[in-house]
């Protein structure tokens, strides 16, 4: 069954920080695009944004963080 995210959904899903990160990612073709529900309406289907999110690189546990000085 095909189930649709709505943007509030997809930010708390994903971890992405704000609407402005997730469409500039859309923009660089980083992200996946909505569907359009209506005229002033989308979401995303839940299929693309967890593919999305098994395609990322998971962070390496043995790599630390170097410190700006």
């Amino acid at each position: 069954m095909l189930k649709l995210l709505r943007r509030s959904e997809v930010l708390r899903i994903t971890g992405i920080g704000g609407t402005s990160t997730l469409y500039d990612w859309m923009a660089r073709d980083e992200f996946p695009r909505p569907v359009t529900l209506g005229a002033r309406a989308v979401a995303w289907r839940e299929s693309d944004v967890l593919a999305w999110i098994d395609s990322r690189r998971p962070r390496d546990p043995d790599k630390r963080r170097t410190e700006r000085v």
